[in-house]
């Protein structure tokens, strides 16, 4: 939803810089054919302690930022607080187990061409490809039963016809053949011909309007009105097909906090159709990366090293530094100052971001409306490392349990996900065994953790306590041989694990904004030259809009013409 070296820091203390050197990264191959983050801990700070722009963090919306910066040719350095990059994309090792920290449900990877994944047209850009496995479905516990749910056109009315209705049926092909044709309009648009200024008259309204007035022809006037809706709550899509079946409702809404941290009536119909046209077409797939989530951050480094791009680790931001009321840099923990001639850019969430600044430059509007925005909650993780033997031949990676439609998809204890990655990707866990991630997906309170003493017996029982959700769905989805006694590797992560060392403020998800009730915040801020990106700007929470979110930064810090020749080398 999201790579320590050798010791599980995610629930461990990281080491301050202190006045330490900062610490470059490179990415090196090894011998099985994978790719690995290399720091040198004693390499002085690499290069000048100056650059065109300097990227605070290096979540994936960060690493796109500073990619494509960095084939722009712009000298770019991004500041990582955290001994490897990824933010809540990382990777980690213990006892031999590689562990995801974060997202694990993929695809768009090999897509190309102007409708591609934008996390797929960054890694285009960059001459980054990454081998991935194939699937085409997952594992789902529901109230109702329990089945194999397949992506694509047909498979899934099967399951419905047995565990929902024959309405249900007819109320998803209803909802499928009104929605399927506007992916064409909300897909007409690439995320990567986007920038923030006047210049998208040029690089996206003029590039592209001729495929999307054919997409609006190729709809009809019915279908051309309904994309009047891409930009409005899903759920106004569903009540005006007066889809009324509640087991339809009850999905859309998972599909739709899977997808961003809210239910179809809080997620835009525009996100929601490229989701439907990516999993509910015909030939489609999930995809994920071999060796893990981790070989998603390695390529975007590695893209942005070929390009001249830098990477400090271990280089904690204290604030950014505003002069003459312009941001110029950072100063970081160590007492270092690094200068940025051209802008800076925060891939930390808004609120992490306001407070990295000094309370005197910030307008009180924007105070405000940063404190106001409702946050989601928080995460409890589950990592486990075990025997395969444990579990029955044919498991599958992804599991997901509902426990009652009743409480709603967002209401705490209720949804756990579960990935088992080692079943596509081997060499992810030692011979034999297996890694498996589950969590509860921004749905953890963090007000029942706020103020606790992480070393004290009431941490560990509520720990124990509000993982016990998760252990029985583990329990329910590797069937009766697993034992949670016989595990090699058990690690429990709270909220106040999330807020530490993700360096989330209250271990959010993000934010919590419900479209046709107010909007995500853009990448501008009053601040000139400081910009935003990620979860906590436009498009919003997920993989790909948190890329498209890094693309649009860095589009916007380059001029039209050099836009325009991204977009025709990379053929969009």
């Amino acid at each position: 939803m999201s790579a320590f070296p050798n010791t599980l820091q995610f629930l461990q203390p990281l080491p301050r810089t202190s006045s330490k050197p900062m610490r470059s990264v490179s990415v090196q191959n090894s011998s099985n054919g994978s790719v690995s983050l290399k720091q040198n801990k004693t390499a002085p700070f690499p290069g000048k302690e100056e650059a065109d722009v300097v990227v605070i963090g290096s979540g994936i919306g960060g690493l796109c930022c500073a990619g494509l910066l960095a084939r722009y040719q712009q000298d770019v350095l991004v500041l990582e607080s955290h001994d490897l990059p990824g933010g809540a994309a990382h990777s980690f090792e213990i006892k031999g187990f590689h562990f995801d920290s974060g997202p694990s449900l993929f695809s768009g990877f090999q897509s190309k061409g102007p409708q591609a994944n934008p996390l797929g047209q960054v890694l285009d850009a960059l001459g980054e490809t990454i081998p991935c496995a194939s699937y085409d479905s997952w594992m789902v516990y529901l109230p109702e039963g329990e089945f194999l749910s397949r992506i694509g056109p047909t498979e899934f009315f099967k399951d419905l016809e047995k565990y929902a209705s024959v309405n249900a049926v007819q109320e998803w092909k209803k909802l499928l053949d009104a929605i399927l044709p506007m992916s064409a309009a909300a897909m007409a648009l690439p995320p990567l011909s986007i920038r923030g200024d006047l210049g998208v008259l040029s690089t996206a309204g003029a590039r592209y309007a001729p495929s999307l007035l054919k997409s609006f022809a190729q709809m009809g006037p019915k279908g051309a009105l309904g994309a009047t809706k891409l930009l409005r709550p899903f759920s106004e899509i569903m009540d005006s097909l007066e889809l009324k079946d509640p087991f339809i409702r009850n999905w859309v809404d998972l599909l739709a906090f899977l997808l961003a941290g809210v239910k179809s009536n809080g997620i835009l119909s525009a996100e929601m159709v490229y989701m439907f046209a990516e999993w509910y077409k015909p030939g489609c797939c999930l995809e994920y990366p071999l060796h893990g989530s981790g070989a998603v951050v390695e390529a975007l480094v590695r893209g942005m090293q070929k390009f001249g791009g830098r990477i400090s680790l271990g280089s904690h931001v204290e604030k950014i530094v505003v002069e003459n009321g312009r941001a110029t840099g950072v100063k970081l923990r160590s007492g270092q100052f690094i200068r940025a001639k051209k802008a800076v850019v925060s891939n930390a969430s808004m609120w992490d971001t306001l407070n990295l600044l000094p309370k005197e430059v910030v307008p009180k509007s924007y105070e405000d409306r940063i404190r106001m925005t409702p946050q989601c909650e928080s995460f409890m993780h589950l990592h486990l490392g075990f025997d395969a033997e444990c579990t029955q031949k044919d498991l599958g990676i992804h599991h997901i349990v509902v426990n009652d439609w009743d409480r709603g998809v967002d209401a705490d204890q209720n949804v756990v996900l579960i990935s088992v990655p080692s079943v596509l990707s081997p060499d992810l866990a030692p011979p034999g065994k297996h890694v498996l991630h589950a969590y509860l997906p921004g749905t953890e309170p963090f007000d029942l953790w706020k103020g606790m003493d992480r070393k004290s017996a009431a941490y560990k029982e509520l720990k124990a306590e509000r993982s016990e959700v998760m252990w029985r769905a583990v329990e329910r989805a590797l069937g009766p041989g697993f034992s949670r006694d016989k595990c090699e590797v058990k690690l429990v992560g709270s909220p106040l694990t999330h807020q530490r060392f993700l360096r989330r403020n209250r271990g959010t998800y993000g934010p919590a904004v419900e479209a046709g009730k107010d909007s995500i915040p853009g990448h501008s801020t009053p601040i000139p030259q400081l910009y935003c990106c990620g979860d906590s700007t436009f498009p919003g929470i997920g993989v790909p809009a948190v890329a498209a979110s890094g693309a649009i930064v860095a589009n916007s810090l380059v001029s039209v013409a050099q836009h325009s020749q991204l977009l025709d080398a990379i053929g969009i």
